[in-house]
């Protein structure tokens, strides 16, 4: 536990960064050190996994909350008051554990609440969720796809089932404590007798043991194994969209469901085209000639490509809009609109000859061709005889 960095030193964040702040450096951390990317580097994907655990705990409002009071021991899953401690509270794990408490009543009222804490370690409890980053095209997103991705998990022992237990074997009831999971002494006081209750130690409050443990897991009912999952990725997502899905998370405990997996989506950038919410933006470089008499522009959209009109005396950065040429809505039917901006390019390497002509054609169509720049002339005449 003392090894363990800080969760917000991991993300390069400070304590008490928002929600969009934890999601914003877990994407970049988490794009950075994929094993995507860093093919064999070890460190790499310790650091990848890291980042997964620490974003794990402070994207859970309940378990941030718990790390922020009580550091690492507030989500360790062995401590007594942290994630996924026995009897918690909370899918995944994340909870305090009443054990300890359960205890100390159970030593002035005969017991009642050991039980109970009892009852809650042997209750079902869903298994941890995990998270995933997934990098994918931008026409991809677009469009939606299909992709399979690798992560090791946890997953439920084939030798035993996840029992825990030796094929052929079972669990049995804890013959120190009679299958409650706590061991009641009685004490003699000068103040009269009182019922001490402790956690069991043979069986450490689940009312049972394994005489014969799994050779395959060494009891524990899982294994650490690399599995490979398919996405269905819907059109319409973006940076930081997150896929849902339900049991791909590690196995649950004492018949628990599975966690989640969550895969949190990054989209590469694209050669043309930049992306606002469902629209599309897109610059068209065009020429002198061009924007003065008009033309016919050749527009590419993600599926097609379509041919727009220019009108002559087109302005530099004038933008138009080509309705339903954008990217369809992740949450609707709707598709959003394509919008081009035009820009005068003005060419950089012209011969003597051209050089000439451009300087015949500037005198040829003469000041009062350009209404912008008569207007700002004028305005800079009177102002200098004002003064």
């Amino acid at each position: 536990m003392e090894d363990k960095r800080d969760y917000y030193e991991i993300l390069g964040l400070k304590k008490g960064a928002t929600e969009d702040e934890i999601k914003k450096a877990f994407r970049k951390k988490a794009m950075e050190y994929h094993p995507d990317k860093n093919p064999g580097d070890k460190s790499a994907e310790e650091k990848f996994k890291e980042v997964n655990e620490a974003y794990g705990i402070l994207s859970d409002k309940e378990k941030k909350d718990l790390y922020d009071k009580f550091g690492h021991a507030g989500v360790d899953p062995n401590a007594g008051f942290g994630a996924g401690g026995a009897g918690g509270f909370g899918g995944g794990g994340v909870g305090f554990d009443f054990g300890d408490l359960g205890d100390i009543f159970g030593s002035f009222f005969g017991g009642g609440a050991g039980r109970s804490s009892a009852r809650r370690r042997n209750a079902p409890r869903k298994g941890q969720d995990l998270q995933v980053a997934l990098n994918i095209k931008f026409e991809e997103a677009a469009f939606g796809t299909k992709k399979k991705v690798k992560l090791r998990k946890n997953v439920e022992c084939p030798s035993c089932n996840g029992t825990g237990a030796e094929n052929g074997t079972a669990k049995t009831v804890c013959p120190d404590c009679g299958g409650t999971g706590q061991i009641q002494r009685q004490q003699n006081t000068p103040f009269g007798s009182f019922m001490n209750v402790t956690t069991c130690p043979r069986c450490h409050g689940t009312g049972e043991i394994i005489e014969t443990p799994c050779k395959e897991c060494g009891g524990s009912g899982r294994i650490r194994k690399e599995v490979t999952i398919s996405v269905n990725i819907p059109a319409g997502v973006d940076n930081d969209s997150v896929i849902s899905l339900r049991g791909q998370g590690e196995p649950g405990f004492n018949g628990g469901p599975a966690g989640d997996l969550f895969v949190i989506i990054a989209v590469d950038n694209h050669k043309l085209f930049t992306r606002v919410g469902d629209d599309l933006k897109l610059d068209i470089p065009i020429t002198f000639d061009q924007a003065a008499l008009g033309t016919t522009l050749t527009v590419p959209t993600l599926k097609e490509r379509v041919k727009y009109k220019v009108p002559a005396g087109t302005q530099p950065g004038t933008t138009f809009r080509l309705k339903g040429k954008g990217v369809k809505s992740l949450r609707g039917g709707k598709t959003g609109d394509l919008y081009i901006r035009v820009n005068l390019e003005v060419p950089t390497k012209l011969s003597s000859d051209q050089k000439q002509k451009v300087r015949e054609l500037g005198e040829a169509i003469g000041p009062e061709a350009y209404a912008k720049r008569k207007k700002y002339s004028d305005i800079v005449k009177n102002l200098c005889e004002n003064k």
